[in-house]
């Protein structure tokens, strides 16, 4: 095409209808059009993981991009980064803070290293990179604000209402202030031990749902900051606050004994509004005696439960400047929780989607049952008309009674009310009688399906009289799977919800019973969630919980955040390493290693201390393997396997934190637990663990405990075991994370595929054929106990089909999918499969089509600045048409560089 245009103008000049001087602009035209076209952008500029963050405390807030470009084999060779207070400045590439002038570095994350920050100050960032080929890119921009960085910028004082933890009323709280001056900027930072919601002159602020995020409350208090300059002008401005229980004053009574907590108070809260005038002046509008409370009519409240409303009660206006507060009492000033408060850095919770009931049933002129279709962590909101006094009580549960009853009894098992005036999951709704309300809770969410509605007169409801709320952490979507089942789609989408539907600022076992941070079913779930979201901030977060809750011996509780339940009963290395496991996986995925320096000390302090009550490199501290088929694996294998886990990651981080002295004692740890475990349970004859059972052998093959010489005969004797068993599952949450890997990695990935495809019983099919939208707590649907029909405890396979099938791997030596590990398997039983991941350089496409029983065509995407290993078994291998040479063992590995690349295969 270029040389053809070029031809075209030769001969227009010839013919002498244009000027020389046109043929040169034309020629200049169209080579800045070709140019415009395959340009390098910068994009997804990110500050702490966050788009333009504002009030964070970070004293070197990480930079992440992107580039962007259309040209093949792509490679950043330098970058140019600037910081600094003038947007102008360095929009010009001047940074008055910090600035790296072409620094020769394929990296896109970097550490700010520059003039010290300071609060309460908005900086600029840009960044403009060169390529291989040294083209430069434009100069991308962005921004981030800092909070109060330290406690002592705190001004005023944490107050409440009262100091009885017993008073059921959310309070109102409310002060008005004369802005005399035109106002250039106003920020609001607000903590509170409880939950809020922030007001200002009649308008909620915000959209998130449940903040602040849940911490253990006598340790830590995060802060959240919001830019109200738009609704905050000169004049009279009234501030008001509403609080919730949240976990801090746990009023509802259940077998872990929340309400017994140290730290539980009555909900209090401390308020910073920074004003900027036009005129240079600063002041700070703070929480103090003087500011006016009232009860709600939020008549009760409760994070576990479930929230009463009785509108009657309203105080319309309560928030504005107009309303006459003089019935109001003052407020208390209070003990502060604690004293570290530190920037909510992370993804909020929100309302992320809405859903309409699929049906509606009339029981009676009083009594009727919604069915949204689908399970979900969440609320509703109810629209309805009615006569004043007139109450409603809406029961949500996840399941029917065989009578098509709202059925309460799998999730409400550990529930200890001393009264009827809790009843779980049931909102209860008093109506003012004034044409159309509308409640939806504040303080609390649920897990459900079905919504039953009773009142206790008659009322007149249609399905849009009702509508859920689908809630939790609005992580943003990063993987996705396609595939030629319709079976394989709905497991990936039910695991999504579940793994969403327990994602509340930490990650949570279930989002009904229990609500608690299980250590366990958080890293096994680790990589689907990686795979599928960007998470990050909310563990990074989780970590710091982490650390709050760990003991001065290196104990971890099996729940976190915990007020004290989970020291002594379900902790130990099969579940708590998560201290080690979580860090280790954010850096395969990110390529960053500062979850793995902070948690450095607290990893080591946690293996030190299993290391001290195992002398021997072997130890049955732990849980096991929870809730299996039939088989049970002792727990002593399982638990020292964990153990070596944890020992190893310690190993590598020493090595890679530059820690020689630890590096060589742990690595000679984890050899020494990994001699203890085979010289136990290894038969060196038969080449089976313990008993041969599913998760005996398939835990030591993929977590690496198994010696070379001894692993073919194993995953042979695995597959033996899998196959006696029906080609079905025989494990428990532990034999999840390592049944279909141990399969896939060592050379049956067709039976793998075999195992997660059934649709009988024990599968993850099995559920869905069962009309399941998300993971079940047990394989049987019918069974007695851990019947939860939202967990993500079994949730591996979310992760393992972009594993086992499309193939996609983190490079541990080239971490954060700087190089790209693909080692896709074309199973039968499939047509097609699709599977894609956004990791830190850009979009990983691993597609593959069968054309026939022999042939298969793969596309593979490869984002700039990064490349690939294929690893292909196959009799032959194409690449663009071109054959591909196979290795000295008989398969191919193909490298590549960024950009789209299409192979054919025959099988």
């Amino acid at each position: 095409m270029y040389q053809s245009n070029i031809i075209k103008y030769q001969m227009l000049l010839k013919s002498k209808t244009i000027l020389k001087v046109s043929f040169i602009a034309l020629i200049m035209a169209f080579l800045s059009s070709h140019k415009e076209k395959t340009k390098i952008e910068v994009e997804n500029l990110l500050c702490e993981y966050l788009e333009a963050p504002i009030g964070i405390d970070s004293e070197a807030p990480r930079f992440r991009w992107n580039m962007k470009t259309d040209w093949k084999e792509s490679k950043q060779k330098a970058y140019y980064l600037f910081v600094g207070t003038d947007s102008v400045a360095v929009s010009k590439g001047n940074g008055d803070m910090w600035q790296v002038d072409g620094k020769k570095s394929s990296k896109s994350l970097v550490v700010y290293n520059g003039k010290q920050l300071e609060p309460f100050t908005k900086y600029y960032w840009g960044v403009q990179v060169v390529d291989n080929k040294n083209r430069r890119s434009h100069l991308a921009l962005s921004s981030f604000e800092t909070g109060m960085m330290h406690q002592k910028n705190w001004k005023g004082f944490w107050i409440s209402d009262h100091h009885d933890i017993s008073v059921k009323p959310a309070p109102y709280f409310r002060k008005t202030y004369p802005i005399k001056k035109p106002i250039k900027k106003a920020v609001a930072y607000i903590t509170a031990a409880g939950l809020y919601e922030l007001y200002v002159n009649g308008q909620r602020i915000g959209d998130h749902r449940l903040d602040p995020m849940y911490t253990k409350f006598d340790k830590r208090n995060l802060y959240v900051t919001y830019d109200i300059t738009k609704v905050f002008k000169q004049g009279l401005v009234t501030l008001g606050v509403i609080l919730g229980n949240g976990w801090y004053n746990h009023q509802s009574t259940a077998v872990w004994d929340f309400d017994k907590a140290a730290w539980r108070n009555r909900p209090r809260f401390l308020l910073n509004v920074r004003i900027t005038y036009a005129d240079g002046t600063t002041t700070v509008l703070h929480t103090d005696e003087s500011w006016k409370t009232s009860l709600s009519p939020i008549v009760f409240n409760s994070i576990y439960t479930a929230e009463h409303y009785n509108a009657g009660k309203e105080q319309l206006g309560w928030d504005t400047p107009e309303f006459n507060d003089s019935h109001w009492s003052h407020s208390l000033v209070v003990k502060s929780p604690s004293n570290n408060i530190v920037a909510q850095a992370l993804k909020p919770i929100k309302n992320v989607e809405e859903i309409k009931p699929v049906s509606i049933r009339k029981i009676s002129d009083s009594k009727y049952i919604f069915d949204l279709g689908r399970n979900i962590s969440g609320v509703t909101q109810l629209s309805v008309k009615g006569n004043k006094g007139t109450t409603l009580r809406l029961t949500h549960s996840e399941q029917l009674s065989d009578s098509g009853e709202i059925d309460l009894s799998n999730i409400d098992v550990h529930y200890r009310p001393k009264d009827d005036l809790d009843p779980f999951q049931t909102d209860i709704y008093t109506l003012k009688g004034e044409g159309l309300e509308t409640f939806m809770p504040k303080f609390n969410y649920k897990g459900f399906q079905y919504v039953e509605l009773v009142s206790n007169e008659p009322i007149e409801l249609t399905k849009e009289s009702l509508t859920g709320y689908f809630m939790h952490s609005d992580v943003d979507p990063v993987g996705k799977i396609e595939s030629s089942s319709d079976l394989i789609n709905k497991i990936w989408a039910a695991t999504n919800a579940s793994y969403l539907s327990n994602l509340f600022g930490y990650p949570t076992d279930c989002p009904q019973r229990e609500k608690n941070g299980w250590t366990g079913d958080a890293h096994i779930a680790i990589e689907t969630g990686l795979y599928n979201y960007d998470g990050i901030t909310i563990y990074e977060k989780w970590l710091a919980d982490h650390r709050d809750e760990q003991k001065e011996n290196g104990i971890l509780p099996s729940i976190i955040p915990t007020w004290g339940w989970g020291y002594d009963w379900g902790n130990g290395p099969d579940w708590t390493s998560t201290i080690a496991i979580i860090p280790w996986q954010i850096y395969q995925f990110y390529g960053d290693t500062r979850a793995l320096e902070i948690n450095y000390p607290n990893i080591k302090k946690y293996v030190d201390h299993i290391t001290s009550i195992s002398p021997k490199g072997i130890t049955d501290w732990g849980l096991g393997d929870w809730v299996p088929v039939k088989d049970k694996t002792p727990k002593e294998l399982t638990s020292s396997i964990y153990y070596f886990v944890d020992a190893t990651i310690l190993a590598k981080t020493a090595k890679l934190l530059n820690k020689e002295d630890d590096y060589y004692t742990y690595t000679q740890l984890a050899d020494k637990i990994k001699r203890a475990i085979n010289d136990k349970y290894l038969n060196k004859e038969t080449a089976i663990y313990g008993s041969g059972f599913q998760t005996e052998l398939s835990a030591p093959l993929y977590w690496g405990v198994v010696p070379e010489e001894f692993k073919a005969k194993v995953a042979a004797n695995l597959a033996k075991k899998v196959i006696k068993d029906g080609k079905h599952l025989n494990v428990g949450l532990l034999g999840t994370k390592s049944i279909l890997n141990a399969l896939s990695e060592n050379g049956y990935e067709q039976l793998a595929y075999e195992v997660a495809s059934q649709d009988t019983f024990p599968s993850w099919g099995w559920w869905i054929k069962n009309g399941a939208t998300t993971l079940y707590e047990n394989w049987s649907i019918d069974a007695k106990s851990d019947i939860s029909r939202n967990h993500i405890m079994f949730g591996e396979i979310g992760a393992w089909l972009f594993k086992g099938i499309g193939g996609i791997f983190p490079d541990t030596n080239n971490p954060g999918f700087k190089n790209v590990i693909l080692k896709p398997h074309f199973v039968n039983g499939l047509e097609y499969f699709n599977a894609s991941h956004h990791g830190p350089y850009g979009k990983i496409e691993s597609n593959w089509k069968k054309t026939n029983d022999k042939n298969v065509d793969y596309y593979v995407n490869i984002p700039p600045n990064s490349t690939a290993s294929v690893y292909l078994k196959a009799k032959e291998v194409k690449l663009k048409g071109k054959k591909v040479k196979k290795t000295k063992e008989g398969d191919y590995l193909v490298n590549l560089t960024s950009g789209k690349h299409y192979f054919n295969i025959t099988l």
